[in-house]
């Protein structure tokens, strides 16, 4: 009976390898389960040393380093369980994949994946080389797919589970962007108008106006008073705009003030129920797709902590991972992380106890994914009408503050 050598994490969620004796890979991995053990590499003691001279030789060739976007990486998920669950083996998938992606960084990633896999890597093994395209979460749920026999399942999954995740995150940054774009073009008209066309009608008041400057209207003062410092200071103005905006960049990348930012976002009016919700829904289903595809849920949830996008519900996600790890319920953690509210934490104590928590889980995204989708709505109807009556507040006291001084022209002209 062959001896495997394996690499696996107890329920604890601390990592252990060792040897054992099973006629299969498969029993082994039976065998491993049965001792609380959750194998993560289960190899041969001679494919672990080839595995390293092929790794050796795979390093000469190497893929074209880069990020993609995550939508790029969803189809080619998606293309990938197509082809799976067709009856295509892996191999053969990744070479026809490889020669129609148009993107270049990806292409050349694909065919390291294909070689890497020829040479004995697992698909696992492979994926973790590349960790700015495949996340923890992706490789995970690969390897758990690969242990269980389920790879084009577990692919078909992780495909669903980056659409919906793309499609929400689409909805998050088209409700933030909107504001930022009126804003930016209600700022450069006002600033135009200031700037270029307030200085002309100033002279044309001083010259023709009866009294000259001291008789313009107060509201025509404060427009030529703002008119003359901002073209006076503009580039003081801009140099400081840029001095705020690396400070508050430097800012976020400190501990507390990624903190201090995730927290505003969660409290923010109007906008910080959208961002709540999203982060609901994030940590819901990854957390359920992870479960559901056989990742113990220890690792399960280190994952989610790492990919929870703030730092909150990742110190809250933490929490969480502590009082499993001491064998307590998940329940109570979340209810004192003020993130989640008690609908959600009502729907975890139900799917707990009955043995469900993952299809809860998945459950509760699919509900929040609508929340956020009805929350972009009611907030994208809501900041039309304040942008417009913003906009024509500003562009209108400008207009006013030139147009009052005409009318007085145009009395003394026809008093005349």
């Amino acid at each position: 009976m062959p001896s495997f050598n394996y690499v696996a994490v107890t329920a604890a969620g601390e990592e252990t390898s060792g040897a054992i004796d099973a006629a299969t890979e498969a029993d082994a991995t039976s065998l491993l389960r049965g001792q609380g053990l959750y194998p993560t590499r289960i190899m041969l003691p001679g494919a672990a040393a080839g595995g390293q001279a092929k790794g050796k030789a795979k390093k000469r060739k190497k893929a074209k380093k880069g990020a993609i976007k995550g939508k790029v990486l969803m189809i080619f998920t998606r293309q990938l369980a197509t082809l799976i669950d067709s009856g295509l083996p892996l191999l053969r998938g990744l070479v026809i994949l490889a020669k129609q992606e148009p993107n270049p960084i990806l292409r050349s990633t694909i065919s390291t994946l294909a070689d890497s896999v020829q040479t004995g890597s697992t698909f696992s093994e492979s994926l973790a080389q590349h960790p700015k395209i495949f996340n923890k979460l992706y490789v995970n749920m690969v390897k758990a797919g690969e242990l269980g026999g389920v790879l084009e399942l577990v692919l078909n999954r992780l495909a669903e589970y980056q659409e919906k995740a793309q499609k929400l995150q689409n909805k998050i940054v088209a409700a933030m962007i909107y504001p930022v774009i009126v804003m930016i073009i209600a700022s450069s008209i006002m600033v135009f108008l200031l700037v270029v066309i307030v200085p002309r009608f100033e002279s044309i008041f001083e010259e023709m106006l009866p009294g000259g400057k001291e008789a313009m209207p107060p509201l025509t003062k404060l427009v030529m008073g703002a008119s003359r410092t901002l073209g006076a200071n503009i580039i003081p103005i801009i140099i400081g705009l840029v001095v705020i905006f690396a400070f508050c960049k430097i800012f976020i990348g400190t501990k507390f003030g990624r903190r201090f930012v995730d927290r505003m976002k969660l409290n923010l009016p109007l906008f910080g129920n959208v961002q709540r919700k999203s982060a609901i829904s994030r940590f819901s289903r990854t957390l359920g797709t992870l479960v559901t595809s056989g990742v113990p849920i220890l690792q399960a949830l280190l994952i989610t902590r790492e990919t929870a996008g703030n730092v909150i519900v990742a110190a809250a996600v933490d929490k969480v991972h502590d009082a499993v790890k001491e064998g307590e319920s998940i329940v109570q953690p979340l209810e004192e992380s003020g993130v989640f509210p008690s609908m959600v934490i009502s729907m975890v104590d139900v799917g707990e106890e009955t043995g469900q928590l993952p299809d809860m889980l998945l459950k509760i995204a699919d509900v929040y994914d609508d929340e956020v989708d009805n929350a972009v709505s009611a907030l994208t109807s809501m900041l039309e009408p304040i942008m417009i009556v913003v906009l024509a507040v500003v562009v209108g006291t400008i207009v006013m503050a030139l147009f009052l001084p005409l009318v007085k022209i145009i009395q003394g002209m026809s008093g005349q």
